[in-house]
């Protein structure tokens, strides 16, 4: 357990991060999957499926959640697993 204010104030920020980072991680993982079953089903909403996905994606690279490589790899995986659906 730190014992100056600023290493206590550290554990603090550091425990609401995660939690953030987490919630948000998770949030994305959902998305995906979301869109993934919309896109293997053909549904009619998998466009918006996809474009939410894309976003959420962006949006977790913005935040630092996750690398923009790996973003990238998915939006290109899941609009290539669209474009083979139509």
């Amino acid at each position: 357990m730190p014992n100056i204010a600023s290493a206590k104030k550290r554990v603090r920020v550091t425990k609401t991060k995660t939690l953030r980072n987490k919630m948000i991680k998770s949030n994305l993982k959902t998305v995906l999957k979301n869109a993934k079953v919309a896109i293997e089903n053909k549904d009619s909403m998998s466009k918006d499926a996809l474009r939410l996905a894309v976003k959420k994606l962006d949006k977790a690279v913005a935040k630092g959640i996750i690398h923009k490589n790996k973003a990238a790899n998915k939006k290109s995986k899941l609009q290539l697993a669209f474009n083979l659906s139509k």
